[in-house]
């Protein structure tokens, strides 16, 4: 992961620092989390102050310094959900899995969190579970979703993209020479 960031980010960004956020990033790809070694060995890296590291990983919501379930259930709480019942769902999804907002489930199976926005008002309520966008929801129908979640959450998808063809830009058309560009 080291020889990448110096390969692929160092030359992009006028100090080591700026890494800090792809860095972050990567970590939690690799663990699903941000491991509190992982965070020093980033800090020590980038030659930034552990203590500055950690800040950052607490500052963004996106990073998560415990491990997540299997599932990672989003609800959207901007104005334009809750305006049309996100609260509802949420309150549903909790009770559902027997869990608070921001716990995970004994068996690891879910995290639900609360989100701001999801950039998705003109189809709300939403939620994300993992990255599938779910649109139009009511409680009754995110039961239904949680219920038949595949044990695998990689046999979970949005069946309207597919994340092969959009994984390099042109890939569709042919173009590109593999490495990005």
């Amino acid at each position: 992961m080291r020889k990448f960031l110096e390969e692929k980010y160092f030359p992009r960004y006028p100090t080591k620092r700026a890494v800090l956020l792809k860095a972050l990033h990567l970590v939690q790809h690799a663990y699903g989390h941000l491991p509190m070694k992982a965070v020093q060995e980033v800090a020590e890296f980038l030659a930034v102050a552990p203590a500055e590291a950690l800040d950052t990983a607490t500052f963004y919501e996106e990073y998560w310094l415990k491990p997540k379930g299997k599932y990672l259930v989003q609800v959207c709480r901007s104005l334009a959900c809750e305006l049309v019942g996100s609260a509802e769902i949420t309150k549903r999804v909790c009770e559902k899995l027997k869990v608070e907002a921001g716990e995970t489930t004994a068996d690891d199976r879910f995290t639900v969190v609360e989100l701001e926005c999801l950039g998705a008002c003109g189809t709300a309520p939403v939620a994300l579970v993992n990255e599938v966008l779910l649109e139009n929801l009511t409680p009754e129908q995110m039961e239904k979703i949680l219920a038949e979640l595949p044990e695998d959450p990689h046999d979970f998808a949005d069946p309207t993209i597919d994340w092969k063809t959009l994984a390099e830009p042109g890939a569709e058309h042919g173009e590109g020479d593999g490495n990005g560009h």
